[in-house]
């Protein structure tokens, strides 16, 4: 009878374990969205966030390593919650997405192909990972080639979601001259 209760009681535990994962912790995940569903929101939100765009492919280790250190990093997920839409787009995805009156397709190009939107964005230089950041009216503030770590990321990622840009060159941030 007293493994019933040992077993009864590490089920107990387990389950209050479990409801706590998931009803007593805050979300440290970043929420992703279609391109549709961020540039949707951008225009109906009375105060539109910034669009922040992964492009990435299936087979880049690279992305994949993005994924799992920089954008699963809890400061970095917070961070990019608060100020951007978060968008994951497949540099080489076959679905079709319409925007500003275009149909942007996929582009069979030797073994791989490529999606127009992801060339539009990156200015038609295809690597991958790349970030991209555009403002609230969807204009490209810059692609930024390359894994980035957390640290390295959240650097980047202030200077466009706090507006420094707007003020401070990428050169005078990097070396000090205009950090917040």
């Amino acid at each position: 009878m007293a493994w019933i209760r040992y077993i009864l009681s590490f089920l107990l535990i387990l389950l209050l374990g479990m409801f706590t994962a998931v009803f007593g912790q805050e979300d440290l995940s970043v929420n992703w969205m279609s391109w549709e569903k961020a540039v949707a929101k951008s225009k109906q939100d009375t105060s539109p966030k910034k669009i922040f765009v992964d492009v990435y492919t299936d087979w880049c280790g690279w992305c994949k390593k993005m994924d799992k250190d920089t954008f699963a990093n809890p400061e970095v997920a917070a961070y990019m919650r608060d100020k951007f839409y978060m968008v994951k787009l497949d540099g080489e995805g076959k679905e079709e997405i319409a925007y500003n009156g275009r149909t942007f397709k996929y582009v069979a190009a030797g073994r791989r192909g490529y999606h127009e939107l992801a060339a539009a964005l990156l200015q038609n230089r295809l690597s991958y990972p790349t970030v991209v950041f555009l403002n609230e009216k969807q204009q490209l503030l810059s692609p930024v080639p390359g894994y980035q770590t957390p640290e390295k990321f959240l650097k980047i990622a202030r200077y466009f979601g706090d507006d420094i840009f707007e003020t401070t060159s990428w050169e005078d941030y990097q070396s000090g001259g205009g950090s917040r």
